[in-house]
């Protein structure tokens, strides 16, 4: 069997056997009788014809000889008599004139030095451009090699890097540099850049993590603490705006927990740290809740509470479901949070700006519900556009004070609830029989509730009451898979919730 290289060329074809004859374009044989001119015309031609092998083979061995050597060889053969004729030579007898047979056309001459010579250069040709393919070739292998290594290489260090970031960012202690940034946004005399130095190294990479071209975190913090810098903000407005939004990061980072909880459900260690990541998350933001608690006299740090030891009983007994449920009692309470902080009667922002005289403090509370209307204006937007750009334009900085609403920000907070709310039944309605009924159907009624103190004025408290026992009513049929009993129930509170959504017009 013949050996061949990585490049498919034969060896052995390279190299002259001494049992073998070896092809050539030519083939030589002897006569006697021969004239010195004829010597010199076929010593022209040779050189002639030793020249253009030479521009033929080196393109031909090139590009194509090495991966269709085995078939020419074959074809070679059986053109034998037609192109390539035995180059034969008797290096005995030095008086012997040799013809050279090309084609069918004879050249002759004298001195077989020239036949050996020629034969010398066409074989070095030959192993030249073999051995420059070769060469090729290896370096080819070595550069293909050379760039997987490099391929690995960058792997492994994009994976130390995003590893040393991970590792980074379990260290940073997110509350300590919060509250760092808050402290010094406090002072009469803001270091601004100090503070723009802090977030960048500490806190810009965590914002960014969680940020989308929608919210826009980021470039907002960063724009407001520039212009604080440069003395186009009032500090007070800034200290709102890197606050309220700081605590939007936070609640969007309580939801990826949840969502790892999800994905990681069977690795239980792993669900339980991450759990545990989004309590401390939330710690960020209990004081938050507890001043709505304070104004408005509800339970929601309670409520919360009770979210998180459901999803970690959940965890113990393997009840997905009790998760999902837990997860929307604590992410849909912290919106009902943010709402009541914003547009909420009576100690909604929009009520306290309406109601300040001081034009200057008026628009730091307009900062700040605007900040805080952040956390909610993406859930509102996917269910009641029209509403959710209401409240936007009057939080927005550019409006002037004196231009808020409050009745209508709470008009078009009540729509906007009311029409996720009825989603929600109707996303429900049509997953009866599965998980997913359940799941819409207890937040159905957490948006209820998230608006209850503006349904029992506007359908009174009777009607709130009603509506509000059908809601859960409807949640334990679905759980019970009751179908017949949730789809009458079901089309009793979209009745009312669509009387509700016009009603608020």
């Amino acid at each position: 069997m013949i050996n061949k290289n990585r490049r498919g060329c034969s060896k052995r074809a390279l190299e002259k056997d001494e049992n073998e004859s070896f092809p050539m374009l030519f083939s030589v044989k002897f006569s006697r009788d021969v004239r010195s001119k004829n010597r010199c015309l076929a010593w022209a031609f040779l050189n002639i014809l030793s020249y253009y092998p030479f521009l033929v083979l080196r393109g031909f061995i090139e590009r194509a000889f090495l991966n269709v050597y085995v078939i020419l060889k074959k074809l070679l053969k059986k053109l034998l008599t037609m192109i390539l004729i035995l180059f034969i030579i008797d290096f005995d007898n030095e008086n012997h004139y040799q013809l050279i047979h090309i084609r069918g056309k004879n050249f002759m001459f004298k001195n077989k030095n020239i036949i050996v010579a020629f034969l010398a250069t066409a074989l070095i040709l030959v192993l030249a451009a073999c051995g420059q393919t070769d060469e090729s070739a290896a370096k080819e292998d070595d550069t293909t090699a050379a760039s997987q290594d490099t391929e690995v290489n960058d792997e492994e260090n994009a994976s130390e890097d995003q590893e040393e970031d991970e590792e980074s960012e379990e260290e940073i202690d997110y509350g300590a540099v919060y509250k760092e940034g808050l402290d010094e946004l406090a002072k009469e005399e803001v270091d601004f850049d100090k503070l723009i130095s802090i977030y960048d190294e500490k806190l810009q990479p965590f914002v960014q993590n969680r940020d989308s071209d929608k919210d826009n975190l980021d470039q907002t913090i960063t724009a407001a603490l520039e212009a604080g810098k440069s003395g186009d903000m009032d500090p007070a407005v800034v200290k709102q705006l890197f606050d309220k939004l700081m605590q939007k990061v936070f609640f969007l980072t309580i939801r990826a927990e949840f969502a790892e909880v999800t994905e990681a459900w069977d690795d239980k260690e792993e669900v339980n740290e991450e759990i545990e990541e989004a309590e401390e998350f939330y710690e960020l933001i209990k004081g938050t809740v507890e001043k709505r608690d304070a104004a408005y006299s509800t339970t929601l740090v309670d409520k919360i509470d009770a979210g998180f030891t459901q999803m970690e009983e959940a965890v113990t007994n393997d009840d997905s479901l009790a998760f999902q449920l837990g997860k929307q009692v604590v992410d849909k309470t912290l919106m009902k949070t943010f709402y009541l902080a914003t547009g909420a009667l009576p100690n909604g922002y929009a009520t306290k700006i309406a109601a300040n005289e001081d034009v200057n403090e008026a628009k730091v509370q307009q900062a700040e519900g605007w900040a805080f209307y952040q956390s909610l204006v993406g859930y509102l937007t996917g269910n009641s556009p029209e509403e959710a750009e209401l409240i936007e334009q009057q939080f927005n900085l550019e409006t002037d004070v004196k231009e808020v609403n409050p009745e209508t920000v709470n008009l078009a907070f009540v729509r906007g609830w009311a029409q996720t709310a009825l989603n929600e039944f109707e996303e429900s309605e049509e997953n009866l029989g599965k998980d997913e009924a359940v799941i819409t159907a207890l937040e159905g009624a957490l948006f209820i509730d998230m608006i209850d103190s503006d349904l029992k004025r506007i359908v009174g408290e009777d009607g709130y009451s009603t509506l509000n026992e059908q809601a859960q009513s409807y949640l334990e049929a679905v759980q019970a898979d009751e179908q017949d009993k949730a789809l009458e129930l079901n089309e009793q509170i979209v009745e009312t919730l669509t009387n509700v959504v016009e009603t608020a017009k």
